[in-house]
């Protein structure tokens, strides 16, 4: 599973996510990429299963950019816990994800290929997407 190796602190703020995302938003690697369209959290789960979507349709042809990694710690009370004693411990990772970022970029197989496997990893995701490509390809 995806987690920093080492983060400043153990626990973070929950955190809102507003506005549209400047960084990250352009395609720099790859021909074509999923971009997202709306603002969620993603899990390291839900990552690693569409990276591996991905790859296994490209049947490893071609080469894939994960330009998002999770390295927001959640963290969760044990169920029928009484409320106070402070915060709970840490259960998994997650990614803020602003419209407009840039998730994965694929290059090395035709527009097809990675609009199918693109729409096999969107499908694992809880984040609406888009397909991108880069401008002047035919």
């Amino acid at each position: 599973m995806l987690q920093p190796a080492r983060t400043k602190f153990r626990k973070a703020f929950k955190g809102k996510i507003h506005g549209i995302s400047h960084r990250g938003s352009t395609l720099n690697f790859g021909t074509f990429g999923l971009k997202a369209i709306e603002p969620n959290r993603l899990t390291a789960k839900e990552i690693e299963a569409a990276r591996v979507a991905l790859t296994r349709h490209m049947k490893r042809a071609g080469r894939v950019w994960m330009r998002i990694f999770p390295n927001i710690p959640v963290t969760k009370k044990p169920i029928e816990v009484r409320m106070g004693k402070g915060k709970g411990g840490l259960e998994y990772y997650v990614f803020r994800v602003k419209p407009g970022r840039i998730l994965f970029e694929v290059d090395g197989v035709d527009e097809a290929t990675a609009r199918e496997a693109f729409s096999r990893a969107q499908s694992k995701l809880s984040v609406k997407t888009t397909f991108v490509k880069r401008l002047g390809i035919q």
